[in-house]
């Protein structure tokens, strides 16, 4: 279910997902749609509207993660990390990817009700239901030499910190993001990092990958050229997992050297949780379509990402946000009447971001939640 919430000054968008059993799930954007508001009121106009949400519309659900997008993060990263550490309540990522409505910040979040939740010793954030431990962490940085280096430590950070719960990086993680500081200049060292130490993991194109989005996007600190968020499953089984090709319209990442999977979808008792990467516009060749025209790429993008849902059993009607990346701001009037045009009920974003490839003038990802009834142990 959707639902547009306007309150004073500002516009948030939910997807509600409930099946009459325990757990419910929610997506929402929060909006500011005042342009003359300061940084300053703009922040507690989006953590107002947070708070009043959660009493009057999603039944007190706890946040699991939440991510902020900020038009300059070096100016506005500690206000923002002063107020969430006043009563720190689930993972947190914060980002310099410009809302493109003219505003200093948005906010995606994703609840869930009768869930456990606690950080870990290990820096990551747990919520807890049945037989599943959801791991989420956001906003891994360090400052070593080199976005190569970065991500490198990054991803074995990760990875003993999974082991540390009792998890592993090929058995359990399900989703990453990758924001890249000077993304032109410096994801190919995210791409040879990430590589070098899958491999190590036995994360190959004969095994499998993971669902991911590698985009622009800085950090406060200017020497932070890698940023790392990611979502991991402790208690699910191989037999939940499957990955999401749609090779009629999208070639495999492997083919033009990097490693990271299309779509992933898990399967509960109860459930299907549908996971799609950034997807741009590509041919099952993995070559752009329509460059310089930002129309008709989005409408490929589109496409692809329909193909990859419906793979997996879903569609647009089951997908609980969108989060849009737009290369050239100059972009925003005519992609924004698209998105109003074709998803008007649905909580999406749309962000100040360049995507991998020069000639990508957009990016999207999104994920669906369908309701089922299967023997795997419930959500």
């Amino acid at each position: 279910m959707y639902k547009t919430i306007e309150y004073n000054n500002s516009i948030a968008k939910v997807f509600s997902f409930d099946n009459g059993t325990e757990v419910k799930e929610y997506h929402i954007t929060i909006s500011i749609t005042n342009q003359l508001f300061n940084y300053h009121e703009q922040v507690e106009t989006i953590l107002h509207t947070f708070a009043k949400l959660r009493v009057e519309e999603l039944e007190n659900a706890r946040p699991i993660f939440k991510r902020y997008f900020l038009s300059d993060a070096a100016n506005q990263s500690d206000e923002l990390i002063n107020y969430e550490l006043e009563s720190p309540d689930s993972a947190l990522s914060i980002i310099q990817q410009a809302p493109m409505n003219g505003t200093k910040i948005a906010l995606w979040a994703y609840l869930m009700t009768n869930v456990q939740t606690k950080a870990l010793p290990t820096g990551l954030y747990e919520a807890t239901h049945g037989n599943f431990r959801h791991l989420w962490m956001g906003s891994a940085n360090n400052l070593a030499k080199d976005s190569e280096r970065q991500t490198r430590l990054l991803l074995n950070d990760y990875v003993m910190q999974l082991i540390r719960e009792g998890c592993s990086l090929a058995d359990n993680c399900i989703r990453t993001w990758f924001f890249v500081n000077d993304v032109d200049l410096n994801y190919q060292g995210v791409v040879k990092a990430r590589n070098e130490v899958f491999f190590t993991q036995n994360l190959t194109d004969q095994t499998h990958f993971i669902a991911s989005t590698g985009i622009g996007g800085r950090q406060a600190n200017a020497h932070v050229l890698s940023q790392m968020d990611a979502y991991a499953i402790d208690g699910i089984s191989k037999e939940q997992v499957h990955y999401l090709y749609a090779a009629s319209h999208l070639n495999r990442t492997s083919d033009y050297g990097v490693s990271f999977e299309r779509g992933t979808y898990i399967d509960y008792g109860d459930r299907r949780h549908v996971f799609v990467s950034g997807t741009a516009s590509i041919n099952n060749k993995g070559e752009i379509m329509h460059r310089g025209d930002v129309v008709a790429q989005c409408h490929r993008m589109w496409e692809n990402v329909e193909t990859l849902l419906a793979e997996a059993g879903c569609s647009y009607d089951e997908a609980a946000y969108m989060i849009v990346y737009i290369r050239d701001a100059a972009d925003y009037q005519v992609v924004r009447r698209l998105y109003e045009e074709r998803f008007p009920d649905k909580p999406w974003v749309i962000v100040h971001a360049k995507v991998c490839r020069p000639g990508w003038l957009i990016e999207m990802e999104t994920m669906a939640i369908k309701a089922q009834h299967t023997g795997f142990p419930m959500f």
